[in-house]
């Protein structure tokens, strides 16, 4: 992550690049993003950036989130966006869920067990509150069991009955939203997901985003959004997080570099890493 930091400060000189962290050490924070409550974990960045002496007086920052990343900074924009957010940049995110669980290593036996534990007992209150993939898990084929006990997804998505307005007001205000999509990505399912899409497990069939009711009734504004053309959809090529130097050079030159605002421009990124 240091390198993308590197990267994003040599694309635009004078940048200045917050890491988000969910631990204390780096052991920490690779295991937050398998172990945790995501619901707690927002909120702590949501303190963490308010506390931060830059961020915390600038008019906007650009965030940018790698897979799991996405979906979470995305919550952040919709549930506090404080400091607000101006571009929003996904890379291979889950942002309508996951239908399958990566799989382990076969060696790796505690992996294995907590993969059993998901598969059996995913709607459970102990995988909806301390297992991260769970939180974002969306089978079409399980969707009552998903309203009813998503702890993580089915409220930032906005699709039960009850609707939170100030998340479609807040995913609103971006200047754009870019979803980039990998072409060979195989540990997501469906890789659609990171472009809203939905895919029927028995056909294979992808419903996208513009056909689907979260869209056409505009429950988080992402209607709102691509109609005035700051809804971008993109594609990468290779597989998950498999990212050229070039490719993110081109994405903090176009979306992350410096602009005229009416107070003085915050050339400011929050990075939020994944899987």
């Amino acid at each position: 992550m240091k390198e993308v930091a590197a990267l994003a400060e040599s694309t635009n000189p004078g940048t200045y690049v917050h890491l988000i962290h969910l631990g204390d050490t780096a052991s920490a924070d690779r295991q937050a993003t398998f172990l945790g409550n995501i619901t707690e974990q927002i909120a702590l960045v949501c303190d963490q950036l308010r506390a931060d002496p830059i961020l915390s007086t600038a008019p906007a920052v650009n965030a940018l989130g790698f897979s799991q990343g996405g979906q979470f900074l995305r919550g952040y924009v919709e549930r506090c966006n404080d400091p607000p957010v101006r571009n929003l940049v996904t890379f291979g995110s889950q942002h309508n869920g996951i239908a399958e669980f990566q799989e382990c290593a076969w060696s790796d036996w505690i992996c294995r067990g907590a993969e059993a534990l998901l598969r059996a007992g995913r709607w459970s209150n102990l995988a909806q509150s301390r297992f991260v993939p769970a939180q974002y898990f969306r089978d079409p084929e399980e969707l009552d069991a998903y309203l009813e006990h998503s702890n993580f997804l089915a409220d930032i998505n906005n699709e039960r009955v009850l609707k939170n307005e100030r998340y479609a007001e807040n995913l609103r205000r971006l200047n754009r939203f870019a979803m980039y999509m990998f072409e060979d990505d195989t540990m997501v399912n469906p890789k659609e997901s990171a472009w809203f899409a939905e895919a029927n497990r028995t056909t294979g069939e992808v419903t996208p985003l513009n056909k689907r009711r979260l869209y056409k009734e505009d429950w988080l504004g992402l209607k709102a959004l691509d109609e005035q053309g700051k809804l971008d959809f993109r594609t990468v090529p290779g597989g998950h997080m498999q990212l050229a130097e070039e490719t993110l050079e081109k994405v903090f030159k176009e979306y992350f570099g410096p602009v005229e605002v009416e107070l003085p421009p915050a050339n400011a990124l929050l990075k939020q890493t994944g899987l």
